[in-house]
């Protein structure tokens, strides 16, 4: 599904990421973990062409997306739920999930897609005209993961979905990730919560200063003495 090949990118004179290369297969999650500053969501902003590469390669369902303008990415079926939520706060949940939705004219197909959001997020249905910026921290999650579905992605990627939220949240937001693979989305994830990513996904990669030091079965990973030392606090 998605090839990453012997990624490079360069902040100036900073060699931020050093080679990275990666799978995700149809029909898993994969976990990206790793400290503040690995390298982990320039990973992703690499993908999506928002960040130059020095060199490497991105290939997705067969094509070479390297080179692709972003919104020509999301198209493909690649799509970014970013760190921080970034919900548009001056217009209502109705609205944010109609903006993600804005390369598509299919309209009995976002129509479903907004009904099956609703039905993952509850809240956000019994609330669909409050604005965004008033919401807490959790619901801004919810509608920032919904609205990232309804540009109706074939790979969703998520950047630390579970920061400063709740437990009780959290716990939540795993399951809604697990519920969305089951339906047939492919899941990259970054996450600084390892132990609730590595628990759900199919693979995992560790990353250390922009370099992929460890890689392998999520629930292998979780039992790994170097894991469970530097990202489990044991």
């Amino acid at each position: 599904m998605l090839k990453i090949e012997n990624l490079h990118i360069h902040y100036g004179g900073i060699h931020a990421l050093r080679g990275v290369s990666l799978d995700v297969p149809d029909g898993q999650i994969i976990s990206l973990i790793g400290a503040n500053g690995a390298g982990k969501s320039t990973t992703l902003k690499a993908i999506m062409s928002l960040i130059p590469m020095t060199d490497g390669r991105v290939s997705f369902d067969g094509t070479d997306i390297t080179r692709m303008q972003t919104r020509d990415i999301v198209r493909e079926g690649v799509v970014l739920c970013p760190e921080g939520r970034r919900v548009f706060p001056d217009l209502t949940i109705a609205e944010n999930l109609t903006m993600g939705a804005y390369l598509r004219k299919d309209k009995e197909s976002i129509a479903k897609d907004t009904k099956w959001v609703y039905d993952l997020f509850p809240r956000l249905l019994e609330r669909k005209w409050q604005l965004a910026g008033t919401l807490s921290g959790g619901e801004q999650q919810m509608l920032a993961v919904g609205r990232a579905l309804m540009s109706k992605p074939k790979l969703l990627m998520m950047d630390e979905p579970s920061l400063g939220l709740a437990p009780i949240i959290i716990k939540n937001i795993f399951e809604i990730i697990k519920e969305i693979n089951q339906s047939g989305v492919n899941i990259l994830l970054i996450e600084q919560n390892a132990k609730a990513a590595l628990e759900i996904s199919h693979y995992g990669y560790v990353v250390e200063t922009g370099t992929i030091v460890l890689c392998g079965p999520g629930k292998e990973l979780l039992t790994n003495d170097q894991v469970r030392k530097a990202y489990l606090g044991e």
